[in-house]
């Protein structure tokens, strides 16, 4: 069994500086990949958001108030084990990441995070002002049928 499935996750504070993070990790990180995009402010740009999530595994989530587009897909070069298999190799963004911001806690969480088309919908509505012709009111239901 590798080496890093074998160590029991300490806390963050308790690894040694010497030691590397990503020894305990699962690899979170090479689980996604996001994308910074635009902040929707109207109608049409939350519809684009809408549509990316129409796409399987993907969603959206802010920090600090940015907007990103989340891949859910992992690095082809992942080993097993959970480490690099082109780590000597590997592109400049792996080489800039630092693990002083990771994901390493379990506890990690997103301002706002969207997984459906419904969720961003819904948010839309929430902060957007109401579209011409419609109302904050639900739509009138259907008459029952023994009614009808």
């Amino acid at each position: 069994m590798a080496q890093a499935l074998k160590k029991k996750k300490p806390r963050r504070e308790d690894v040694d500086n010497v030691e590397n993070l990503c020894d305990y990790c699962t690899a979170k990180c090479c689980h996604y990949f996001a994308l910074p995009i635009d902040t929707p402010e109207e109608w049409r740009e939350f519809d684009y958001l809408r549509w990316y999530l129409l796409h399987a595994r993907a969603s959206l989530f802010t920090d600090d108030g940015d907007w990103y587009l989340m891949v859910h897909t992992t690095c082809k070069h992942l080993r097993d084990d959970h480490l690099c298999g082109i780590y000597e190799t590997r592109p400049q963004i792996c080489r800039d990441y630092s693990t002083d911001k990771c994901e390493y806690e379990d506890d990690w969480t997103y301002e706002k995070y969207f997984e459906s088309p419904e969720q961003i919908h819904e948010y839309a509505e929430a902060v957007l002002p109401v579209r011409r012709g419609e109302t904050f009111r639900s739509r009138k239901p259907p008459m029952l049928p023994v009614l009808q």
